[in-house]
């Protein structure tokens, strides 16, 4: 019986095959895309290891190295691509405050495919990249996690917001002027306040410092949080003009909260060459 099961665990070994390693990042063809990153679809697309340096160009810089390493696996159905991207995080730092940082990743693609590349650094100007950025914070209210004070602050006493008075009727012009007035961050049209339905947000850039809300790219987005780590899912429009066989560029960053990562303080790669290879 020992020999059986020791077969057993030699033959179930020889079949687990390790992933591809590869030295760019490979859009694989695939009918269907997935979404979570623990779908077994995500064992067809070949590894690529994208070392990370830090982020020591513009202020605020960060001089010492905290994410050494991504792991990025890349699917596409013809019309979207979907990115996973793995790195190594012992601490999941998921809820905002004073002093709070959280965890995030973004991919950067150019715009336009050209010979001659935009700047890695957030792209330059007249060659402006596309950045869709996902934060660990959104992905917990998109989870469920409320969003409001008493969500946030369990502890705290809050006795009313004044747009939540009794005496002013819900929807009504005073009460949603009075909401606004207490809420400064929405009174300023800033997206990054309230729930969300997704996880990431299109941006676009051309240079350090531009970072702005761009065209929408239906982008999609999930992460997991386990022992080893991160493991996120990002599935935006499949680049213009990337056909099958050919190349554009891609390039990550990864914000650790616990290391207080934030902005320019981060984590990123140069450009590495993406390539489609449909089956």
């Amino acid at each position: 019986m020992r020999y059986i099961t020791l077969a057993l665990l030699l033959f179930t070994a020889a079949c687990t095959k390790a992933p591809q390693v590869v030295n760019e990042v490979v859009a694989v063809g695939s009918a269907k895309l997935p979404s979570s990153p623990a779908d077994p679809a995500w064992n067809d697309a070949p590894v690529h290891l994208a070392k990370m340096i830090p982020q020591d160009l513009v202020e605020p810089r960060l001089m010492t190295s905290s994410t050494p390493e991504v792991r990025v696996r890349s699917l596409t159905n013809g019309s979207e691509i979907a990115f996973r991207i793995d790195w190594d995080d012992a601490d999941q730092s998921d809820m905002p405050g004073p002093a709070k940082m959280v965890d995030a990743c973004a991919v950067q693609i150019p715009e336009k495919i050209e010979k001659d590349l935009a700047e890695p650094q957030m792209g330059q100007a007249g060659k402006r990249v596309q950045v869709t950025y996902w934060r660990s914070d959104w992905q917990a209210t998109v989870n469920g996690r409320g969003d409001t004070i008493r969500d946030l602050y369990p502890n705290a006493a809050v006795d009313h917001y004044p747009f939540q008075a009794k005496p002013l009727e819900k929807e009504s012009a005073d009460q949603k002027e009075m909401a606004l007035r207490y809420a400064p961050a929405r009174a300023l049209g800033n997206i990054r306040s309230g729930p969300r339905s997704e996880p990431v947000e299109d941006l676009v850039a051309e240079g350090p410092g531009t970072l702005a809300p761009g065209p929408s790219l239906g982008s999609k987005g999930k992460g997991e949080f386990g022992k080893q780590g991160w493991s996120v899912v990002i599935i935006r429009k499949l680049p213009d003009g990337l056909a099958a066989n050919q190349r554009t560029h891609v390039a990550f960053a990864v914000w650790q909260g616990s290391k207080q990562e934030a902005g320019a303080r981060k984590m990123r790669t140069g450009w590495i060459p993406l390539v489609r290879r449909d089956q």
